[in-house]
C-alpha cells in the first residue's frame, strides 16, 4: 500500500468505526498533534480512538485534496464529529508521515474559532429539533 492510499484507509475505517482496523494503521509509536493542543504518542492514541468508538462518538471525512512525496501525505478535507444528534464540521489540513506501512506522524491543523462556530451551530439545531 503507499502512503497514500494508508492514510485513506486509516481515515476511511475511522469513518465507518472501525476502530481496531485504523489503529492497525498507526505506528506503535505514533505522534499525534492538533491545532494548540497537547502531542499524543503511542498507546494513548490507539486508547483514545477505541474510547471514541466505545462512546458513540461518530466520524466523518470529506475530502477535497490530497497530495503525496514518498512517505508523507497532505490533506485537505473537513472533518465530521457526531454524538447523539450533534454534529460538528471543520476544515482540516493534515500532514502525515508513514514508515514501513504506518502512519508514524499524525499532525493535524484547523480554526477553533470555525471548530467552535460548527459546534454552536450543532447544538443549536439539536436544541430546536426537540
Amino acid at each position: 500500500m503507499t502512503a497514500e492510499q494508508t492514510v485513506r484507509a486509516f481515515l476511511e475505517h475511522l469513518a465507518r468505526d472501525e476502530t481496531d482496523e485504523a489503529v492497525s494503521l498507526l505506528d506503535p509509536d505514533v505522534e499525534w498533534r492538533n491545532s494548540a493542543m497537547p502531542t499524543f504518542r503511542g498507546d494513548r492514541v490507539h486508547q483514545m480512538l477505541r474510547d471514541m468508538g466505545r462512546r458513540g462518538v461518530g466520524f466523518e471525512v470529506r475530502w477535497h485534496h490530497v497530495a503525496a512525496t514518498g512517505d508523507t501525505v497532505l490533506t485537505d478535507r473537513t472533518d465530521v464529529i457526531k454524538y447523539s444528534g450533534w454534529e460538528t464540521s471543520f476544515r482540516v489540513r493534515g500532514t502525515f508521515t508513514v514508515r514501513e506501512g504506518r502512519i508514524a506522524v499524525w499532525d493535524d491543523a484547523f480554526s477553533w474559532l470555525e471548530l467552535l462556530g460548527s459546534g454552536v451551530v450543532g447544538l443549536g439545531r439539536v436544541l430546536t429539533s426537540r
